[in-house]
């Protein structure tokens, strides 16, 4: 069932769960996060990065939209971080009910600016819009755009910045970054910060940066408002340390049916954990 984000969230914030958001960077890795999602009856976000998108083409979105179609879980599938207009019609040509419009590293203004321009093009066609405000850090393992150092969420700015922009869902920084975090690195979430933010900002709010974080922090998290929580790296990192088990087993293996299949249940461990952790476990019949 493909749906939009604004109609996934809205059920998300009103029963106090986090969709997660799982980027989508192989077929193999489509497959772990649909045969989850259905196994744990836990509402799914396909997340594609525009680098994911320009690697995997146009086709793959296409392939997406199909499993959506063909499950009964409802599904949503999202443009993480879209860094332009362009990346973001692409996105929309393609299929995708949700799109992001990550401006964070822009002024204040142009970030507005450019928000406004795609929830204008977006939302008369009923794909939901997320935007950015402050900013993700880096651990220097992860593709995906950060920063040295984090900028945190204003919350005044952010209702300011919600009113002025008409976004479903915004993305805030409270001290999470992108990637695995390196040995001796402690992340630690600015929860009171959230609680202001959530106090003001009645939309969905979105954590990014979610792997590797103290699984008692996002849960916490959780309960105090964040409703879409997106994962990348642990995913990857467990499916990818399969793979490379699997090959040093059986060097002389070259058929995908052999190769893959353990390396997406290890995917999936980690996916049902998150979706146990986000409490979005047995959500899908709120949507029926």
């Amino acid at each position: 069932m493909l749906i939009n984000m604004k109609e996934m969230l809205e059920v998300a914030q009103q029963n106090q769960f986090a969709v997660p958001a799982f980027n989508i960077g192989s077929g193999q890795i489509l497959k772990a996060v649909v045969q989850s999602a259905e196994k744990m009856q836990s509402p799914v976000i396909l997340a594609i990065h525009p680098d994911e998108l320009s690697f995997l083409s146009d086709s793959f979105a296409e392939s997406c939209v199909a499993e959506a179609h063909a499950s009964k879980v409802p599904m949503v599938i999202h443009l993480d971080h879209g860094g332009s207009f362009e990346q973001v019609m692409r996105a929309i040509k393609c299929g995708f009910t949700s799109v992001m419009i990550d401006g964070s590293h822009l002024s204040y203004e142009d970030n507005i600016e450019i928000t406004k321009k795609i929830v204008n093009a977006a939302q008369p066609i009923n794909v939901s819009v997320e935007a950015e405000l402050g900013t993700i850090g880096t651990t220097g393992t992860s593709n995906e755009v950060g920063t040295s150092e984090i900028i945190y969420t204003d919350p005044q700015l952010a209702q300011y910045f919600v009113g002025k922009t008409g976004i479903d869902t915004l993305a805030i920084a409270i001290g999470t970054a992108h990637g695995i975090y390196p040995k001796g690195m402690k992340p630690k979430l600015k929860l009171d910060l959230l609680k202001e933010i959530r106090g003001i900002v009645s939309i969905p709010l979105v954590l990014h940066g979610g792997s590797s974080n103290s699984d008692e922090e996002i849960a916490e998290s959780v309960k105090l408002g964040i409703c879409k929580i997106n994962i990348s790296s642990d995913v990857k990192a467990a499916y990818y340390k399969k793979v490379r088990e699997v090959l040093k087993e059986n060097e002389g293996w070259y058929e995908p049916n052999s190769i893959y299949p353990p390396c997406i249940l290890a995917a999936r461990e980690v996916i049902e954990f998150k979706m146990n952790l986000f409490n979005s476990v047995d959500k899908v019949k709120l949507y029926k």
